[in-house]
């Protein structure tokens, strides 16, 4: 099966300590939740750069630079939904399906992203959905369709359900992406920090010192340095 040809949005905080993650807090400190919310970006970051995409775009909330080679904007709307439908809105690019993953996933992989463009080559939109009753991350072939997110209750059990019941209520064949574990809880972090234990996550979680300064790094390394300084 051919690829939809395929834009690759991350939706993302600024790690700024008492403004993420804060319900890591305790155990961790708001400065230690931060710096994993930094690692957990950073490791979505090379993901989604690695993977085969027509263009990355950052959606930032905060004071958070694009990664090397990618766009930015800024987040805009009243509530989450709200910003949700406005990240496809201000990022379409024509005859180009949006993929949107949160920052809260870092064990998201390649293959997941191969399959959602996969996916899109014959359904409408793909939806992953997350253990806790929401979703990791949303495609749309059309990215207009992503206005009735504006009217989906976020942030609860039936975000998932909902989400999926407003597209097909659009008429829209929805295809579906493994469940994943977004991390909101020291219980999530170390369940998924367990899932990808060679990432800047884990290391972060398990040792709580952000990447260092090797002779070695990568420039998505030196991206993540800067949101950690």
């Amino acid at each position: 099966m051919t690829a939809y040809p395929l834009q690759l949005l991350l939706f993302a905080k600024a790690p700024v300590p008492g403004r993420v993650k804060t319900r890591l807090c305790p155990p961790w400190t708001p400065e230690q939740a931060a710096t994993i919310a930094a690692a957990a970006i950073a490791d979505t970051v090379d993901v989604l750069s690695a993977a085969p995409a027509t263009a990355r775009t950052l959606v930032a909330d905060g004071p958070l630079p694009a990664p090397p080679g990618w766009r930015r904007r800024d987040q805009r709307g009243n509530g989450l939904g709200e910003r949700l439908a406005a990240a496809y809105a201000d990022t379409a690019l024509p005859g180009v399906a949006a993929l949107l993953v949160g920052m809260d996933t870092p064990q998201v992989h390649r293959g997941h992203l191969v399959a959602a463009a996969h996916a899109l080559a014959d359904a409408d939109a793909v939806l992953g959905p997350a253990q806790d009753g929401g979703w990791w991350a949303l495609g749309l072939r059309d990215p207009a369709a992503a206005h009735v997110l504006a009217g989906v209750p976020m942030s609860t059990r039936e975000t998932g359900a909902r989400t999926r019941a407003a597209l097909v209520g659009l008429g829209l064949r929805v295809a579906a992406l493994p469940v994943l574990r977004d991390v909101d809880t020291a219980a999530d972090a170390a369940e998924v920090a367990a899932a990808c234990p060679s990432g800047r996550f884990a290391r972060a979680v398990t040792t709580m010192v952000p990447a260092g300064t090797r002779a070695d790094q990568t420039e998505a390394d030196r991206w993540f340095v800067r949101l950690t300084l």
